[in-house]
C-alpha cells in the first residue's frame, strides 16, 4: 500500500501549518529549514512566558529531548498542556532514552503527562521506551532489533500515540496495527540531524492531515524518498556526507507528491 501522497501535500499546501519546535540545540537550524521546506511554518519558541500562547496559535508542537535540561522539561510540559487544551497534535522525539536515567525519567513524565499523538524514534529509543534491553549510546541506537515492531506496538498500545521507529526499514505502529516501511537510503545516517528532521517532518504533516496515521504513514514514506532522491543526484551532485546533507534538504523542499509517490508499494501491514 501507498498513503494518500497527493492528499498529504494538498493539505499542507492549503494549511501551510505553524509548528512550534521546543528541540536541541545541536539541529535547530536543520529542524527549522525542514519544517519550512516541507511548507510548513518553522517557529522555535522555548521561553516558557512565551511559549504557551504560541502553541495556543500552532497546528503542531515538535517536543525533542536532544539537549533538554530540568527548564526545558518544565517548558514542554507548559507547552504540551497548551496543546492539549487547544488540539494541538504533539510530536515527541525521546532523543537519547535509554541512555541514561534522567532521559529516562523526562521521557516518563512527557508521556505520562502529555497526550502524545506521535512519538519518532530510533530503534534503541523505541525500544527503551517499551521496557526492554535496548543499547543507546548517547543518541545513537546500535545493537540488534528484531523485535522492533512488537516494541513499537507495545508503545502505541500504552501511550495511545502513532509511534515511528527510524532505522534501515521503518515501522509505523498503533496499539493494533503495524506496518514496514522500505524507503530512504544509507547517506541519511552519515550526518547529524535526520533524526530530528524526520520528527519536524512528523508535525507538519501532522498539522496538516486530519489523521494522524495517515499523516505518519505520508510523512514517513516521503522523508524517506527525498533521502533517496537526493542519493540519486536529483538535486544535484554531492561528494560526501556534508553536500549530501545539502542536496538531502533541496530533495525536501522539491519533493512533488509524484516523486514522493514510488511505482511499486514501499509500505507493508505486518500480520
Amino acid at each position: 500500500m501507498n498513503p494518500d501522497l497527493d492528499g498529504a501535500f494538498d493539505a499542507i499546501e492549503e494549511t501551510s501549518p505553524l509548528v512550534n519546535c521546543i528541540t536541541n540545540a545541536v539541529t535547530v537550524n536543520d529542524v527549522a529549514n525542514a519544517a519550512l521546506f516541507w511548507g510548513g511554518l518553522p517557529v522555535m519558541s522555548d521561553d516558557e512566558n512565551d511559549v504557551v500562547d504560541m502553541v495556543a496559535g500552532a497546528d503542531g508542537l515538535l517536543l525533542n529531548m536532544g539537549t533538554t535540561d530540568e527548564a526545558g522539561v518544565e517548558t514542554m510540559l507548559a507547552a504540551g498542556r497548551s496543546a492539549m487544551d487547544h488540539d494541538v497534535p504533539i510530536v515527541l522525539d525521546p532523543v537519547g532514552v535509554g541512555a541514561t536515567p534522567a532521559r529516562d525519567e523526562t521521557a516518563r513524565r512527557l508521556t505520562t503527562d502529555l497526550d502524545i499523538a506521535v512519538i519518532n524514534g530510533n530503534y534503541g529509543e523505541i525500544t527503551a521506551l517499551a521496557g526492554e534491553t535496548a543499547d543507546v549510546r548517547g543518541v545513537e541506537s546500535v545493537g540488534d532489533y528484531s523485535e522492533i515492531a512488537r516494541d513499537a506496538t507495545a508503545v502505541a498500545a500504552d501511550t495511545g500515540a502513532v509511534v515511528v521507529a527510524s532505522g534501515a526499514t521503518d515501522v509505523v505502529a498503533t496499539a493494533d496495527r503495524a506496518f514496514e516501511i522500505e524507503a530512504g537510503h544509507e547517506l541519511m545516517g552519515r550526518f547529524v540531524g535526520t533524526g530530528c528532521m524526520q520528527g519536524v517532518t512528523q508535525a507538519v504533516f501532522a498539522g496538516a492531515v486530519a489523521e494522524t496515521l495517515d499523516a505518519v504513514l505520508a510523512g514517513t514514506l516521503a522523508y524517506g524518498r527525498a533521502g533517496e532522491r537526493a542519493a540519486a543526484g536529483a538535486y544535484g551532485d554531492f561528494e560526501g556526507p556534508a553536500s549530501y546533507r545539502t542536496a538531502f534538504l533541496d530533495a525536501i523542499a522539491g519533493l512533488a507528491a509524484a516523486e514522493a509517490a514510488p511505482d511499486e508499494e514501499r509500505i507493508t501491514e505486518l500480520d
